[in-house]
């Protein structure tokens, strides 16, 4: 009898979801949640995430041969690449290299050195104007002197020449300026896609504004918190994917709960009650989804790439905080809405269900024959699967840019006249007392142009040779001769290991041009 008692008390005390939804306690709950969310705000409102500085291994041969070609004076100088050619695509007149050589002086002012004079290609219709400057800390700093030295030279075009700024430093500020605005962009496109499926979903003007709302708080607090959590753990990643994330989770979660909340208002008349099962009975379904997905996520923290490590983590607590923010805020906010927030299409009790009939009929025709089913849409995958047969993966420096750049279009003129690799050429840093032997093994390689010595550290140890390819970099002639270089030193030092991978412009090297260094760092190909 007793017993019975304390049952019938326990039924009657209110759930978490009844209070959450009830008419008082959805006004404390939303106002704790907004109030919790300015404190975030305010707490987390200057941080700033680790900047994105490499895409190799902290432990790769492309970091240790970065660190060991630091060692050589001037190592933050690299070459800028100015083209010039004739607009009838003719050959160049005296008067053309004339105007060239009074060009000079107009280049110097954003160089770390004079620029040298130009250097006519065999066929005397392309000439080359190689300036030194002193890269940025980064592409986007590096940018901004690649900006300065084309206006420069903009005002003082010679008549009837086409002058194009490529080279390394040129690409790597290109990229950084295709950037521009891009994390801004694609947020904006998610907004809007989610938007317009909100809107298709629910058939609206009202309620799509309501997830959508709670979202986008979750997303500025999501970018705020991984930013600091970025720069405690010095983690780099792209804070444009986590906002997809955070969008594309979020609103996953609200369908689930708005769409289990209609059908409980075709049963009720009591909508924080329907409101009240509807949280319930959805919670496991989007808990599952959240913790899968986090899981999923913090794998990546196994990888080796520090762009794809760094992801993990941030864009876990991106969708924890949009899992925080459907199941505590999108709650209240709706009970306060009640059920008119589904104007037009309010859902009545004994209404029968509208939605959802074409998708009822499929799944009851599946469900009937699943070996059917199955079987046809492996046949499905299967013929679509036949697209990657001669795919091929990864892009050469020309394929980088949806539009063409000025860096892309002066490495074709350049590589029209002169050998390709003159835009980006590779490095060998060797031991000096084998600069001989390396420079002649490497010039019997096909393919090679020319190798030389450019220059030496302070204590004469390391040797630093340049090699120019006769293929255009990042190209797979490019990658393969990587290889056949290798192959062709590591004879010099039979004792020794070696690592290869690629890097990138600007502050790093050019894509498509690996290194190989000995483990006893004597000597490295980059």
């Amino acid at each position: 009898m007793a017993a019975s008692r304390i049952s019938q008390r326990s039924s009657d005390r209110p759930r978490f979801s009844d209070r959450l939804t009830s008419r008082g306690g959805a006004w404390v709950a939303l106002g704790a949640a907004l109030l919790i969310m300015t404190v975030l705000f305010g707490v987390f409102g200057g941080a700033q995430a680790a900047a994105r500085t490499s895409q190799a291994p902290v432990d790769a041969e492309s970091t240790r041969v970065s660190e060991l070609l630091a060692q050589f004076p001037n190592a933050d100088r690299q070459s800028v690449l100015v083209v010039a050619s004739r607009e009838d695509g003719g050959t160049l007149t005296e008067a053309n290299l004339t105007a060239l050589h009074e060009l000079l002086p107009e280049l110097n002012p954003e160089a770390t050195a004079d620029a040298a004079p130009p250097a006519v290609s065999e066929d005397k219709k392309a000439a080359v104007l190689i300036t030194p400057i002193t890269v940025g800390a980064d592409n986007t700093e590096t940018a901004g002197l690649i900006k300065d030295l084309r206006a420069q030279i903009s005002h003082s075009v010679p008549d009837g020449l086409v002058l194009q700024v490529t080279g390394g430093p040129a690409f790597g500020a290109d990229v950084a300026a295709s950037f521009e605005g891009a994390d801004f962009t694609l947020l904006l496109v998610t907004i809007l896609i989610v938007a317009i499926l909100l809107i298709i979903t629910y058939r609206s003007p009202l309620l799509w504004l309501v997830p959508l709302v709670v979202v986008a708080l979750a997303d500025g607090l999501a970018g705020r918190v991984t930013a600091a959590a970025g720069s405690f753990w010095n983690f780099e990643f792209d804070a444009g994917i986590v906002s997809v994330l955070v969008f594309g989770a979020g609103t996953n979660y609200a369908l689930l709960l708005i769409s289990r909340y209609r059908e409980e208002l075709q049963r009720t008349d009591n909508d924080r009650a329907a409101l009240s099962i509807a949280w319930r009975k959805t919670v496991p379904a989007i808990l599952a989804s959240n913790f899968t997905v986090v899981l999923a996520l913090l794998t990546l923290l196994f990888a080796t790439i520090p762009m794809t490590r760094g992801l993990g983590v941030p864009a876990a607590i991106g969708l924890l905080i949009a899992l925080v923010a459907v199941l505590f805020m999108l709650p209240p906010l709706l009970a306060i809405c009640g059920r008119k927030v589904f104007w037009p299409f309010v859902p009545r009790p004994g209404q029968t269900r509208s939605q959802g009939r074409a998708w009822r009929a499929i799944a009851s025709r599946v469900s009937k024959r699943p070996v059917v089913s199955l079987t046809a849409g492996l046949v499905l995958l299967a013929v679509m699967a036949t697209g990657l047969f001669g795919t091929s993966v990864g892009l050469d420096q020309l394929e980088k840019f949806r539009v063409k750049s000025e860096s892309a279009t002066g490495l074709e003129t350049l590589s029209a006249h002169f050998p390709p690799g003159e835009a980006q050429p590779i490095w060998i840093v060797a031991d000096s007392a084998a600069a001989g032997d390396v420079v002649a093994a490497v010039n019997n390689v096909t393919g090679v142009v020319r190798a030389h010595p450019t220059d030496s550290t302070d204590d004469g140890s390391l040797t630093k040779i340049m090699v120019t390819s006769d293929y255009s970099p990042g190209t797979e002639e490019s990658l393969a001769q990587i290889t056949e270089l290798r192959d062709a030193v590591h004879p010099s030092r039979t004792q020794t290991l070696s690592w290869v991978a690629p890097s990138r412009p600007s502050s790093m090297p050019a894509p498509g041009t690996p290194k190989i260094c000995s483990s006893s760092h004597r000597w490295c190909l980059r």
